[in-house]
């Protein structure tokens, strides 16, 4: 076991997705005992056992729909050819087991480390994000400038430096990668001249639509701080799939300007 949990630790210190599933009952034939243990890594690959065969398989169909769709769960089945949880076998027995999933903290990317990203930064981690900042000034950044490859399916990132140039080039970065998040600063004429470089060069619309721009939601403030807080807004509620997020003007949705 101590194995097994040593390998949990591993996946979650690379930032890695997992999930832990753990026998906490069973009733008559089985065999799966209670305490037996199984870790499922983001890969698909497993160590570890919970008592092997269809009983197993079908755990792990649970465990990875679990992981999938980043929660835990508590899953009961039957050892039974028929009937409420059967699995379709001839053991006769139950059992229950308890999936507790892993995930890494989503990962708050700022580019551009100024008046907006400071406060940014300090709201994004009491938020409980992992936060890095881009920036070329000495003294203003995490990191001095942004790969494509450091970015993950828990990555958001948030375009927001002192000028047009800088943004752009971040944008066609961070577009390569499977961020779930882009958001732009700008007017509306600045991100559609932005956006409309990018179609010249081939980029397609489907990619262009994953843009917030302009960024953050409409809360009616202006100053520094209120503007970073209605940029957090956003990105939590794209994190967390909700309406009001969807319901955000993308660059596709523009009016068109005069």
């Amino acid at each position: 076991m101590e194995h097994i949990l040593n390998q949990l630790a591993q996946a979650i210190n690379n930032k890695e997705q997992a999930a832990l599933v753990t026998v906490i009952d069973f009733q008559g034939a089985s065999p799966a005992k209670i305490g037996a243990q199984l870790v499922l890594f983001q890969n698909g690959a497993t160590t570890g056992t919970v008592g092997g065969g269809k009983l197993e398989s079908s755990i792990l169909e649970d465990a990875k729909r679990d992981l999938d769709e980043h929660k835990c769960g508590l899953h009961h089945y039957q050892l039974t050819e028929e009937g409420k949880d059967s699995i379709g076998t001839l053991c006769g027995g139950e059992v229950t087991v308890f999936v507790q999933s892993y995930f890494p903290a989503a990962q708050l990317i700022i580019v551009g480390g100024g008046h907006i990203g400071r406060p940014l930064k300090t709201m994004g981690e009491a938020a409980g994000f992992l936060v890095e900042v881009v920036d070329v000034e000495p003294g203003r950044a995490d990191i001095p400038q942004l790969e494509s490859s450091g970015l993950s399916e828990q990555s958001y990132v948030v375009l927001i430096t002192t000028d047009h140039i800088s943004d752009e080039a971040a944008l066609r970065i961070a577009l390569k990668s499977p961020a779930p998040y882009i958001g732009m600063i700008g007017s509306l004429a600045k991100c559609r001249t932005i956006i409309d470089h990018l179609r010249v060069d081939k980029i397609s619309e489907k990619e262009l639509c994953r843009v917030y721009a302009p960024i953050g939601l409409d809360l009616g403030g202006s100053s520094p701080q209120e503007i970073a807080v209605a940029i957090l807004a956003e990105v939590i509620a794209v994190k967390a799939k909700s309406g009001q997020a969807n319901q955000h003007v993308r660059m596709r949705r523009l009016p068109e300007l005069p």
